[in-house]
């Protein structure tokens, strides 16, 4: 009987958001609960497996694991984004990988996460509340939204989501990135403008760009310079986007009023990481895309996916050849 692992289930939650009889009734199935560790944890945790469903880019599977895990056929991954994994070797070694679909996908829970992050810090809901819980009162004075700037990176659907928001909030909204036409912001109703400008002017920046090499490191010392004293940084993508050595610089400094992150260079985030202690922050743990539909939509079709693989019959499948260099599916 083949064995299957699903890996990084930290909330515990995999085994009762979908229906896994139909894989237990041809195969053993297994639930991580912890994050498996360095490259070489993996390989000795896994070397028993045909079969793994890995979650989003928690672990990653390069070459290096790959090659060392030679019973491995299937890997079923949530989500469409692929850069941990070396389609290139696993389609030479004959190893199959699956996505689950776009839609319904967690474009919502992601633009939802970054206004939770924007309205946390505008309105010092951190600070606030734990001024109530130690017996105090009101600790500030909070921004509001309405006539200040949001400048969005990224006018894709999760940054289009988060764009309209502001809108409806009657919020001065542009956006800028590489590749993004004064047409494209037209259809959203948001203001197109260059890259220094939106640094310059936002009240608020929030990252929805996918990590690549043209977006590696977009965000370094330079721009958070440009960045008034009074506006804050979001960021619900992808933490190499962000320069996270300026970012801390820019933080203990003053230069900027804050951030609110989601992701980080490493994940988990290490105890130790001086970005725990950094002041004005408001820290999650990667949840942007962590909701009841999402999740219900990942292990469903993960389930989906291995039935097929067991039935000779793989969906939803991925090679080099329908995946960008950035390791996105264009299907």
């Amino acid at each position: 009987m083949m064995r299957v692992a699903v890996l990084d289930d930290y909330q515990k939650v995999a085994e009762g958001l979908a229906d896994w009889s139909s894989v237990k009734r041809q195969a053993s199935v297994d639930f991580f609960h912890e994050h498996l560790g360095d490259d070489d944890d993996v390989v000795a945790k896994l070397a028993d497996y045909d079969i793994v469903v890995a979650v989003r880019e928690r672990t990653r599977f390069p070459k290096s694991v790959l090659e060392r895990l030679p019973r491995l056929k299937l890997i079923s991954n949530t989500g469409h984004y692929m850069a941990h994994i070396d389609l290139v070797y696993a389609h030479e070694r004959g190893i199959t990988v699956c996505e689950t679909t776009r839609r319904p996908g967690p474009t919502g829970a992601v633009a939802e996460l970054a206004w939770a992050h924007i309205f946390a810090l505008a309105r010092n809901l951190i600070a606030e509340n734990a001024s109530v819980r130690a017996g105090g009162w009101q600790a500030g004075v909070g921004m509001q939204l309405g006539g200040r700037r949001l400048g969005v990176l990224g006018l894709g659907r999760s940054g289009e989501a988060v764009a309209r928001i502001g809108l409806a909030l009657e919020m001065d909204v542009v956006a800028w990135s590489q590749n993004l036409t004064e047409a494209r912001c037209a259809e959203v109703g948001v203001t197109y403008v260059d890259k220094d400008t939106l640094f310059r002017t936002s009240d608020f920046i929030t990252v929805q760009l996918v990590l690549s090499r043209r977006t590696r490191g977009l965000i370094g010392a330079r721009e958070l310079g440009l960045m008034k004293k009074t506006a804050y940084l979001i960021n619900t993508a992808r933490g190499p986007i962000v320069d996270e050595a300026a970012l801390l610089d820019a933080l203990h400094a003053g230069t900027i009023a804050g951030a609110g992150l989601d992701v980080f260079d490493q994940e988990p985030l290490p105890a130790n990481h001086p970005l725990r202690q950094a002041p004005r922050t408001v820290l999650t743990p990667h949840i942007g895309y962590v909701s009841d539909v999402s999740y219900e939509t990942f292990y469903a079709q993960a389930v989906e996916n291995i039935c097929a693989f067991l039935d000779g019959k793989p969906i939803r499948e991925l090679n080099p050849d329908n995946t960008s260099k950035d390791g996105v599916s264009r299907s």
